[in-house]
């Protein structure tokens, strides 16, 4: 009869306000209603951004505003750079490379930060460079990149070459600043710190790449950002939206504002650092560095054998879902999400399972190791 415990990196819990609220009743998305509806998003859902123009809203998956932003922001034949440092690195590679574009790989060690140095290096290495991709949270690792440097260094390689950064793991659970951090587009999903079912993607984007995507001729249909920023004007959106996700969406705004953003914040910043502190008390190796740990997902290392045994039992005797490593960290890793509808109460429980089955597999004792670490940091914070 327990409730399952959701901790994976995406998808994530819903809150049963917000799973009320998209079973209120359908609207209909020409309406009088649904003009209101998208109003109150668009009120709200700026601050997340950190930006103060409409944030598009699709309905459509994640992985459409990775597309959305390389079809709308690059033309055929530019160069552009692609800062891979994970699976969803890759997949920004593997879209680029459907199309027209001359790509520019810059490639960075799983569960590493891009090196400023080496990135500014590998840029001026190359002329005319367009458009440079990069993830601020890297799923499959946990890492974030010091979106700020890079920022910097893109605009002094050029001040009309963009910067479009995938928030899609870490939107909802970190700042963000467009304009301080030098981002030209900032994507994400609804399926993760935004606290929705997945299908519906968002694309913010300032004067500079409005006007690229604007000028733009590469062919795109139901992509094309233009025609959600210009349906935007009138509250309403170009193709039949998913309606329920977006009156979910309301609510999880609603949700964040009542709560306060810089707290919603803090208290991601809370749950990595007690989920750390507790996976170093059981002699767990962390895959990323304390300064570019995400505040929204944490990856752990440990033997093939160890990770499999975690993983099972956490399911099948406590009821909590983690993820594993992907391609290359398959077997290697596993992941804990710590994002959306998700607190500090939940890092201990997790925790607390953990060492009984740590002390299982290892025949040693660690009982109260991790729950003492993560109350410690806990305590502090208050």
């Amino acid at each position: 009869m327990q409730e399952n415990l959701l901790l994976t990196p995406g998808p994530t819990p819903i809150p049963g306000r917000v799973n009320q609220r998209m079973a209120g009743g359908m609207i209909g998305h020409r309406s009088g209603a649904f003009k209101k509806l998208m109003e109150s998003v668009q009120g709200r859902i700026k601050p997340l951004f950190g930006t103060d123009q409409n944030v598009a809203v699709l309905s459509s998956s994640g992985t459409s505003s990775l597309e959305t932003a390389m079809v709308n922001l690059v033309k055929d034949s530019e160069d552009i750079v692609i800062i891979s440092s994970g699976a969803f690195g890759e997949r920004f590679k593997s879209i680029a490379k459907t199309y027209p574009f001359n790509v520019h790989v810059f490639e960075v060690p799983w569960g590493e930060a891009a090196d400023v140095e080496s990135f500014k290096s590998f840029l001026n290495g190359i002329e005319n460079v367009k458009v440079v991709f990069s993830q601020a949270c890297e799923t499959s690792t946990a890492v974030v990149h010091p979106l700020q440097a890079l920022g910097d260094i893109v605009k002094d390689y050029h001040s009309s070459t963009l910067f479009v950064v995938d928030g899609v793991s870490i939107v909802g659970g970190m700042k963000f600043d467009m304009q301080s951090s030098k981002i030209d587009a900032l994507i994400t999903g609804s399926q993760k710190a935004l606290m929705l079912p997945p299908g519906l993607a968002f694309v913010a984007m300032n004067d500079a790449a409005r006007l690229k995507a604007k000028e733009n001729p590469l062919s795109r249909f139901y992509l094309d950002i233009n025609k959600y920023f210009d349906a935007l004007e009138d509250g309403s959106t170009p193709f039949t939206p998913a309606v329920s996700l977006i009156q979910g969406l309301d609510e999880v705004l609603e949700m964040f504002e009542a709560e306060g953003y810089e707290k919603v914040y803090a208290r991601h910043v809370l749950m990595r650092d007690m989920l750390r502190a507790g996976l170093k008390a059981l002699d767990l190796e962390l895959l990323v560095e304390d300064q570019y740990a995400s505040p929204t997902v944490t990856a752990f290392k440990s033997s093939t054998e160890e990770l499999s045994t975690i993983k099972t039992s956490l399911e099948n005797n406590y009821n909590i879902t983690i993820a594993g490593g992907q391609k290359h960290l398959k077997g290697k890793i596993l992941r804990i999400g710590h994002m959306g509808y998700m607190f500090p109460n939940d890092m201990l429980t997790v925790l607390a399972a953990l060492e009984h089955i740590i002390t299982k597999s290892r025949g040693k004792n660690y009982n109260g190791k991790a729950l003492s670490a993560a109350q410690e940091v806990y305590y502090n914070e208050l």
